[in-house]
């Protein structure tokens, strides 16, 4: 077991279900989702925001969809920009600005980031409504990302 961390810890999230796939014979990315990957929770450091990005990366590039299904804050919304990309109605998504929560640090660059990868509709909604300036939590609901703002649903 502790050889297959050491493993999820240099290759990542991707490089870990890589692994497991390849082993099981199954495809890497069929049908991805927030809750299979467990990254729901946002980014705590630079490092797991850079995890949030290197799966928007892989997913555009092998182009299978990725689901947004139960709870996704913070970072996670990033997975809105993925192609392929579906919402649960029943999910629930939380903005709020970029940065180091712990230390209280806001960071510009973080939350452009963000910014960059929602549709202009609920880019503009959020940044209208102020959810990217502190890190209070805002939530939307998916069948609103759905309706409101342009989002595919899965089916």
């Amino acid at each position: 077991m502790k050889r297959r961390q050491r493993l999820a810890r240099r290759l990542g999230a991707f490089g870990f279900l890589f692994t497991l796939c390849g082993l099981t014979g199954s495809q890497a990315y069929a049908d991805g989702s927030v809750s299979s990957l467990r990254m729901g929770y946002g980014a705590r450091d630079a490092y797991a925001f850079a995890q949030f990005q290197n799966v928007i990366q892989q997913y555009n590039a092998s182009g299978e969809r990725f689901r947004i299904d139960g709870h996704c804050q913070s970072a996670c919304t990033m997975f809105l920009s993925i192609k392929n990309v579906c919402v649960m109605p029943s999910a629930t998504l939380l903005f709020h600005a970029g940065g180091n929560m712990q230390k209280g640090t806001i960071s510009a660059s973080s939350t452009r980031q963000m910014l960059s990868t929602y549709n202009g509709a609920l880019r503009q909604y959020v940044t209208d409504n102020h959810f990217m300036d502190t890190f209070a939590f805002h939530s939307i609901s998916g069948s609103e990302i759905i309706r409101r703002f342009g989002y595919p649903a899965c089916r």
